[in-house]
């Protein structure tokens, strides 16, 4: 019998997500990785238990998560009866579609079947009757814009979403997304892109200001560059690393000397900042005031309270950003 943790809010720090009424923590809960079949179910629950005593309170999945697609949101599913049922209205919770998820022609993309077939089998799996936050996982260059935006309209005016996200949509498709969705009083609640040392696409680009402007908030996704910026992989690729087990999303070949050399030289800013590698690079993102939260993983609880270090991280000096933006430039 699980009984949370009494004191779990004293120590987040919540953000508030554009100009909605919505707080989020400065960490969230991804379920991408850990939650499917390949990993132990009370490994899992672990995890997410862990995370909700440290008052994380956002657990961000999608359809497709597994493995099997799936997987991930029938294994919460069980969790949210089992052991976060007198919880549920303290959880945000997301799910996402448009990947694949089954066979034929509306398994996959952004048309109005799929978004709606999708987001109803999603509720099955999650025992829910709605989600907080359902997202348009990417943009589908083939479908009407309006098509799907109206849709998203629909599903929050349905009762089945509370808000609506955009996640890795371009920056043109996205500013549309965000006009027309304010315009049909639904406005776009968050956009979550790929952001890390190694990636700060998303401020190049400009589409941090954008969600900004729009009066949305932006979660970040694959913070630690899938365990490059850790110390996992100074001294060679461990035999439980991700490049070991599973390289579609993280390949040897990225290891490259010139990639160790950038890793050693943050390494050893973050020692003398007395943190790991892991907290600065979290805390290098929350040092960005246009993000709302950054989704964390974890392959352990103890791996995730290290990760909440990055919360009580010094703030970087004006030097310390020049010496980072050296390094990775």
């Amino acid at each position: 019998m699980y009984t949370a943790n009494p004191t779990r809010y004293a120590d987040m720090q919540y953000r508030r997500c554009g100009l909605s009424g919505v707080l989020l923590p400065a960490l969230s809960l991804g379920f991408w990785h850990n939650f499917g079949q390949v990993t132990p179910e009370e490994q899992s629950r672990a995890i997410a238990r862990a995370a909700f005593d440290a008052g994380i309170t956002h657990f961000d999945l999608a359809n497709n998560y597994g493995p099997d697609p799936g997987a991930a949101e029938l294994r919460l599913g069980r969790m949210l009866q089992d052991d976060f049922k007198p919880h549920r209205d303290e959880l945000f919770i997301a799910t996402k579609a448009a990947y694949d998820m089954w066979d034929g022609p509306y398994g996959s993309w952004a048309s109005r079947k799929h978004l709606i077939a999708s987001l109803d089998q999603s509720l099955s799996r999650l025992r829910l009757n709605y989600v907080d936050l359902f997202y348009c996982h990417r943009y589908d260059p083939q479908t009407p814009l309006e098509e799907t935006l109206q849709t998203l309209v629909d599903i929050v005016r349905a009762g089945k979403a509370l808000y609506i996200g955009l996640s890795r949509w371009p920056l043109q498709a996205a500013k549309r997304g965000y006009e027309y969705l304010r315009q049909h009083d639904v406005p776009c609640l968050i956009y979550q892109g790929r952001l890390n040392l190694f990636d700060q696409a998303p401020i190049h680009e400009g589409t941090l200001n954008a969600a900004a402007n729009a009066g949305a908030g932006f979660i970040a996704f694959s913070p630690l560059a899938q365990g490059l910026l850790t110390d996992r992989y100074l001294n060679g690729i461990p035999a439980d690393s991700r490049i070991a087990h599973d390289p579609r999303f993280l390949k040897a070949e990225a290891l490259t000397p010139q990639m160790l050399t950038r890793i050693q030289a943050l390494n050893d800013l973050a020692a003398q900042r007395g943190e790991s590698l892991a907290a600065m690079a979290l805390a290098w993102i929350l040092h960005h005031q246009q993000v709302t939260s950054v989704i964390i993983g974890a392959s352990s609880p103890q791996q995730l309270r290290r990760n909440l270090s990055c919360l009580q991280s010094p703030p970087f000096t004006d030097e310390e950003i020049e010496r980072l933006n050296n390094i990775v430039a």
